[in-house]
């Protein structure tokens, strides 16, 4: 055999025999799901005997997180529990006399949590609503969970980098749905403005689409008489610095720079 027949040989079989996945690693859909299954089981088998130690209102609580935080969320937060890591869903023990505070928003929301928390710390009690909120859809159909049976004194909420490619007068009209619902709450309202996203054309959202629906949403806010926390000016000089390279979502720094303008605003008379 010439070494040209060998050549064309060699090149026919690497062709034809396309090197094996690395080993662990799915080789199909199928097989990807299985895998997930597993992990989630083996997940779960920690994270019930932790459940079921905890207080009846813990566990209910536990419950509500199952039923809301979805595929993506909810094993982050059962290895967090196991682990005995906090997080921004962790269930929160009221201390008696004072207020009560619900954090609604998505995860730039649940980002800055824990920041007010701990800038809150024995001044208030610090609750978010048990989901990454999404868009103003997931609020209309989601609000009477997120409310739970408890009152409230405040109620820090936004909706906006899921609504992005939503028509603006859609968001509003969603939007202005959801307001009277919180208003019907009695609680003090105060809405967060979306912070800033950058231009990517991949994922179908510009920086122009926030600040139009900060503008819509001002605009409402007014007409309600609801308080703003304007968290897209106070951390757009800083974006640089704080925000993740072509990101949504923020740094420890950044989280914490927003925690305190969100504590700032939940305590301001």
């Amino acid at each position: 055999m010439t070494p040209r027949l060998v050549f064309l040989l060699l090149a026919c079989l690497t062709i034809a025999s396309p090197a094996a996945p690395p080993a662990g690693e799915p080789t199909n859909a199928a097989e990807a799901a299985a895998q997930k299954a597993r992990a989630d089981a083996e997940l779960d088998v920690k994270y019930q005997p932790w459940v079921a130690g905890l207080s009846p209102a813990a566990q209910a609580w536990e419950k509500v997180l199952q039923d809301q935080l979805g595929s993506f969320y909810l094993p982050l937060h059962k290895k967090d529990k196991i682990a005995g890591r906090s997080n921004a869903w962790d269930f929160v023990e009221d201390v008696p006399g004072l207020p009560r505070v619900l954090l609604i928003g998505d995860s730039v929301s649940r980002g800055y949590t824990q920041a007010v928390r701990k800038a809150l710390a024995g001044k208030v009690n610090v609750h978010r609503a048990p989901a990454n909120c999404g868009p103003t859809a997931s609020g209309l159909k989601n609000l009477e969970v997120w409310l739970g049976d408890g009152r409230w004194d405040v109620i820090h909420f936004n909706f906006g980098i899921h609504d992005r490619n939503t028509p603006v007068q859609d968001y509003l009209g969603r939007l202005e749905t959801i307001v009277k619902r919180l208003q019907a709450t009695g609680a003090r309202l105060i809405w967060a403005s979306t912070t800033p996203i950058p231009d990517d054309p991949a994922k179908k959202q510009t920086a122009a689409s926030i600040v139009e629906r900060n503008t819509a949403a001002a605009g409402l806010m007014t007409k309600h008489g609801i308080a703003i926390n304007d968290l897209f000016t106070a951390i757009t000089p800083r974006l640089a610095e704080l925000q993740n390279p072509n990101d949504v979502h923020f740094g420890s720094a950044g989280y914490d720079f927003l925690g305190a303008q969100v504590a700032e605003a939940v305590v301001k008379k």
